[in-house]
């Protein structure tokens, strides 16, 4: 589990720093992150809130175990962590100034009844800043890994699922709906960083379920699979690593 809490926080590396600018938060700011993982986006926003807290939120009982350990290793007291899906999740009333979110807004079973659910937790004024995928189309991370597990394979619902909100027409809908205004669109363009070189990215890959799941459904043998990912990997290496395309939305609005 630490190795896979490693391969998400190096893949989106580059992606931290511009949601961290547009989440600007403030040393007095009480922060909940949704779809926290092993809690890096909790952490860097509980260092600047000094004086307020950060709440961080996972239904991977697992990564949770691993933001704690971090966290009490930095001792950062004013971070907490939860276990539950925040679209239905018991939270405080009208209590968050500011409502984070690295990836992790949309894979919801009821959508609108989650970010419902989140909007009752924020205090009126309250601003959100979620990162987001654009459409798979735009995303050559997604499109090409699984064109070289599985070139057959129509794509399933499942593997769209994290492109859900990548029409600002949906997003808007979802957030107007339940009391968000001042709704907002930074497009985001950064590589998503698989490994240092084809071996390493190719290992690291090997430990995610979506590939774990292919090799394990393939009728045609999984060396062949296996080389048509390498030869992938090697086609996106570069001299800072194996990267990937990559197409987000930072979301940012406010609580009527």
């Amino acid at each position: 589990m630490l190795n896979r809490a490693d391969f998400y926080d190096a893949e989106l590396e580059r992606h931290n720093g511009h949601l961290r600018v547009a989440a600007n938060v403030g040393p007095g700011d009480r922060v909940l992150d949704i779809g926290c993982g092993a809690g890096q986006s909790t952490r860097d926003a509980a260092r600047i809130a000094v004086e307020g807290n950060a709440t961080g939120v996972d239904t991977s009982s697992e990564m949770l175990e691993v933001a704690r350990q971090r966290s009490a290793e930095e001792n950062l007291l004013n971070t907490t962590f939860e276990h539950g899906d925040a679209q239905n999740h018991s939270f405080p009333f009208a209590h968050f100034d500011l409502c984070i979110s690295r990836f992790g807004v949309m894979f919801f079973a009821d959508p609108a009844a989650a970010f419902a659910n989140i909007a009752r937790a924020m205090r009126p004024g309250g601003r959100l800043a979620w990162m987001v995928w654009q459409s798979q189309e735009l995303n050559d991370w997604s499109g090409a890994i699984r064109r070289a597990l599985a070139p057959e394979t129509s794509i399933s619902a499942d593997a769209l699922k994290p492109f859900s909100l990548g029409d600002p027409a949906i997003a808007t809908k979802l957030l107007t709906e339940v009391g968000f205004g001042s709704i907002d669109f930074i497009d985001v363009r950064e590589p998503v960083f698989y490994g240092p070189d084809v071996d390493k990215a190719y290992n690291a890959l090997m430990e995610l379920y979506l590939v774990k799941d292919a090799f394990a459904q393939t009728n045609e043998g999984a060396q062949k699979t296996s080389q048509r990912l390498r030869d992938l990997l090697t086609t996106h290496m570069t001299t800072e690593g194996v990267l990937f395309d990559s197409r987000t939305w930072i979301i940012t609005a406010q609580k009527q």
